[in-house]
């Protein structure tokens, strides 16, 4: 195992041994849901680029689900990208959708069921992008869940010009999915602030973020799996 799958396994560890992983569980392999989840989420909404911003990119985990569902009761456009992109993004306008309907709206099923798909996201700039993560450092260090995934939505989105590198970067965790040290990559995405039940950190210096796609660091196969990644590549 390597560096990085061992903090992942530390704390999926910790998580389930102290109780704090809520369903679905076992949390091992996943963005863990956690005990204290909403009260970490109201800690950005007080932050200025949370009122100010528009638009908010969020991926779909579910202890980032009360960041979408705040965004839409304040009548912010929310994105949230498919699963492996299959069917581009998915914009929920909460202009389009029944206000009582908004807490199912940000579940993910329920933003397949009631958003509107784009592939390239004509026309939209986006403010601030939530994400779910499994560990975290003081210093913007972030690790998912291991497959790269939100890493290259990242990149995708500075391909596609709708996020530049001041756009922040927010993520809400466990107290426990804190740790002193991850190995950084130059396509590795840090984070700008992080929420916890107990505290708001405000990452003072932190990594530089992915400028784009690293196109060397995918293979052909992991190109053609992605439509829109397969449309950027051929231009």
């Amino acid at each position: 195992m390597d560096e990085k799958g061992a903090i992942r396994k530390d704390v999926w560890k910790k998580l389930e041994k102290f109780e704090v992983a809520v369903s679905p569980r076992p949390c091992y392999g996943k963005i863990p849901n956690f005990i204290g989840a909403r009260t970490a989420a109201r800690k950005i909404l007080y932050l200025d680029l949370f009122k100010r911003a528009k638009v908010i990119f969020s991926t779909p985990d579910l202890p980032q689900k009360y960041l979408r569902e705040y965004a839409l009761y304040r009548k912010k456009t929310v994105i949230v990208p498919s699963q492996k992109l299959k069917e581009g993004f998915i914009i929920l306008d909460p202009e389009k959708i029944d206000k009582n309907m908004y807490t199912y709206a940000s579940t993910y099923r329920g933003a397949l069921r009631l958003g509107e798909r784009s592939q390239y996201l004509e026309n939209i700039t986006v403010n601030l992008i939530v994400v779910g993560s499994v560990a975290v450092t003081r210093k913007g260090g972030r690790l998912g869940k291991g497959d790269g995934f939100y890493d290259l939505v990242y990149a995708i989105l500075r391909e596609l010009r709708v996020i530049d590198e001041n756009t922040f970067v927010v993520t809400t965790v466990h107290d426990y999915q804190i740790v002193d040290y991850i190995p950084m990559k130059s396509h590795d995405l840090p984070v700008d602030y992080i929420a916890t039940p107990s505290e708001l950190i405000i990452i003072r210096t932190t990594y530089r973020k992915p400028q784009g796609i690293i196109w060397e660091k995918l293979s052909l196969q992991e190109i053609q799996e992605i439509p829109l990644l397969s449309k950027l590549f051929g231009k």
